[in-house]
């Protein structure tokens, strides 16, 4: 069976970052680095970087500036605890990563994530989904207790 690949183009720092998102994420895999080829032009010796992540494939490619990372694409992380937030929140805004409202941050390659409680949809759905929208809307990174408070 086949599956869907998740294709990253970087300018030259795929390989960097795959090694950094395996790093971040519990039982994520480094796959093939292959080179470029002779001829191909491009910014890096690397063509591309296959890895995994959460069960996802993705393949890293170094296929220069033309194209850039911006909001409209972006990975959601689901975190069971706030020290699991903390953790990929932490990681992700480090060395050049910005954080961003409502749990969303880019990394120092400029991917988008969302750094999210598992829990959201459950507090979204409930009788007080307003209250808790209304206190994550005020938040960078994500407090669970206090959007449990919200949903109280």
């Amino acid at each position: 069976m086949t599956h869907l690949t998740t294709c990253l183009w970087f300018d030259g720092q795929a390989e960097p970052a795959a090694r950094f998102y395996v790093s971040l994420f519990p039982d994520a895999k480094l796959g093939r680095i292959s080179p470029r080829l002779p001829g191909v032009p491009g910014p890096s010796d690397v063509l591309t970087v296959e890895f995994e992540l959460m069960g996802q494939a993705f393949l890293g490619l170094n296929g220069g500036p033309q194209f850039k990372f911006d909001e409209a694409i972006s990975f959601q992380i689901p975190c069971e605890t706030q020290a699991e937030i903390d953790r990929y929140w932490e990681a992700l805004t480090a060395d050049g990563g910005q954080p961003g409202p409502c749990g969303w941050c880019k990394d120092r390659f400029g991917v988008s994530w969302q750094v999210i409680p598992a829990i959201l949809p459950k507090l979204m759905s409930g009788a007080k989904a307003a209250e808790v929208a209304q206190a994550f809307m005020q938040m960078g990174k994500f407090d669970i207790a206090a959007l449990e408070k919200a949903a109280a």
